[in-house]
């Protein structure tokens, strides 16, 4: 058997909105809309210039309903270069394909196979002694074990396993779909299992390999670092080694900044700029869109809560100071007081005050109309999961907040008209 390299992908969700951009900065939403399909061209690229025998896309080529055409059409012309370039594609089709209502009307070129929603099927590729099976997704919802159906492997040949699937023990956030073990698709006697639907690089096993190679490019804050597709080498028949390809063209990062030490805002603000340079410089040049989260007991908890505003507002200068392709896409606190000492008591009128402020979250009256304005909010919203998760939140945290405005205001570390802004 001679040596060759194939390109295993997954999850491309393409035309997928990249989630939390369009909101805040349309500016910079408009630049990276395009994210998508400058990952495609790159899987594209990578695939003829490794000189790839074949590509495999594991499933979820679109996100759900194809709601615009031409997001089918750009496919169909990316796989006619691969056409031209004489490299079959084995596609699947994941939950969010099945979804999809324009698939079956995409005009495929020959070197498209895409594999049967009704049973597990083989194909072979002329001139080189591989076999890959595979089934699509009949439908969103497939919860029984469809890696059982696949056929037995092909004698002679490296043997592939092409599966959307959810592994036992591997599902993290996502929907059980298809559920299997690590240990039957070792046992079933292929050289390759090539996953999908899980959007983290996962390799679960060698000798077989069994992986997934991630989704081609992150989509939100909750799909950070490097995205892309992974190159495989194949000698004497069996897996020689795996490379991961970063092609995302937009990068995602979480970072959580602690700033207990920080005495003021400016400190603050240090630690930010610090936490955004060590970021910048691991994206490879990519934009960036970074979410952040500060931590830590800190006496400035206070003054960083009431003005919340002005320092998202420095921190987005900080961020556009590094580079016009960074943008900052949230600034959340989780910052603390600190507690006060035990047993001491504040005879002052604002010590009073103070300590009465601190039961306000326990305030019965206080929580009736926190739940009086949330219904006035849940009327004027559709019912979603997201809205019901939404007001959870607010529920949970609007006596906190309240708490720590008053007596930030009572301690002087900010005034009324701040709190106002």
């Amino acid at each position: 058997m001679p040596d060759f390299r194939f390109l295993h992908a997954a999850d491309l969700h393409l035309d997928s909105p990249l989630l939390g951009l369009a909101g805040r900065s349309p500016d910079f939403a408009a630049r990276v809309e395009e994210a998508s399909r400058a990952a495609l061209d790159a899987l594209v690229a990578l695939a003829i210039g490794e000189l790839c025998r074949f590509v495999l896309l594991a499933g979820d080529v679109f996100d759900g309903d194809l709601r615009n055409i031409k997001a089918g059409l750009f496919f169909v012309s990316r796989m006619r270069k691969l056409n031209d370039a004489g490299i079959p594609v084995f596609i699947i089709l994941g939950n969010h394909d099945a979804e999809n209502r324009f698939m079956a009307r995409l005009e495929f070129p020959e070197n498209v196979h895409l594999f049967s929603t009704k049973k597990a099927e083989t194909r072979t590729i002329e001139g080189l002694d591989v076999a890959i099976h595979g089934r699509s997704f009949p439908q969103r919802d497939v919860v029984e074990n469809i890696a059982q159906e696949y056929p037995p492997p092909l004698a002679g040949a490296f043997n592939v396993g092409l599966l959307h699937t959810a592994c036992i023990g591997h599902e993290g956030e996502h929907a059980a779909y298809a559920p299997c073990s690590v240990e039957q698709l070792r046992n079933h006697g292929y050289d390759y299992w090539a996953l999908g639907h899980i959007h983290d690089r996962r390799v679960l096993s060698e000798r077989p390999h069994v992986l997934y190679p991630g989704n081609l490019q992150g989509r939100s804050a909750r799909e950070t670092g490097p995205k892309g597709a992974t190159l495989v080498h194949v000698a004497d028949g069996l897996v020689d080694k795996i490379e991961h390809r970063d092609l995302d063209s937009v990068r995602w990062a979480n970072r959580t900044v602690d700033v207990a030490g920080a005495e003021t805002l400016n400190d603050a603000l240090a630690a930010i700029r610090a936490a955004m340079d060590e970021e910048t410089a691991t994206s490879d040049g990519r934009p960036l869109a970074l979410r952040l989260k500060l931590t830590g007991v800190t006496s400035l908890h206070g003054e960083l809560t009431l003005k919340r505003a002005l320092l998202r507002d420095e921190a987005e200068t900080i961020a556009a100071g590094l580079s016009a392709e960074v943008w900052l896409e949230k600034l959340s606190l989780a910052t603390r007081m600190p507690p006060a000492p035990a047993g001491s008591v504040d005879p002052t009128v604002a010590g009073q005050i103070a300590a009465g402020v601190a039961g306000i979250a326990e305030d019965p009256a206080f929580t009736e109309k926190v739940e009086l304005r949330l219904a006035e909010l849940k009327a004027k919203l559709p019912a979603s999961a997201r809205a019901e998760e939404l007001f959870a939140q607010l529920r949970e945290s609007a006596g906190a907040r309240a708490r720590d405005l008053a007596l930030a205001i009572v301690e002087g570390k900010v005034t009324g008209d701040d709190a106002l802004r």
